[in-house]
């Protein structure tokens, strides 16, 4: 089993920015992949972007691209959302979620998931 512990969250101002850490244990920092996903109030949540360690390469959803980038620290067993030029509808509570699972970047083939940090853009 993979434990995933987000942190970083918090109520920024349109414009700003923040950066969300992910720490896994229970594993070896080398699962096929490694995402974030975000959930406002009464939508689905959603991918925002993801990071593969088997093949090196990284995803984002089109609402996110150009804004944010995911990365990550082998030693540290941490992966990285930087928030950039944060916009209002980019408030939600962001997950950090694992998966050993192929497919395209639903929820549904992540099978470990965070506590979710919240982000709060203000206009």
């Amino acid at each position: 089993q993979v434990q995933l512990v987000e942190s970083g969250g918090g109520l920024v101002q349109t414009g700003g920015s923040l950066r969300l850490s992910c720490a896994a244990s229970g594993r070896t920092f080398s699962s096929y992949r490694m995402g974030w996903f975000r959930q406002a109030p009464g939508k689905e949540r959603e991918f925002v972007a993801s990071i593969t360690w088997t093949i090196y390469s990284t995803y984002y959803a089109d609402s996110v691209k150009g804004r944010f980038t995911i990365s990550r620290d082998n030693a540290k067993n941490t992966v990285y959302l930087q928030m950039n030029s944060l916009k209002p509808e980019d408030t939600a509570v962001y997950y950090c979620a694992y998966s050993r699972r192929g497919g395209s970047n639903v929820p549904s083939n992540f099978a470990s998931w965070g506590q979710g940090t919240q982000v709060t853009v203000s206009s």
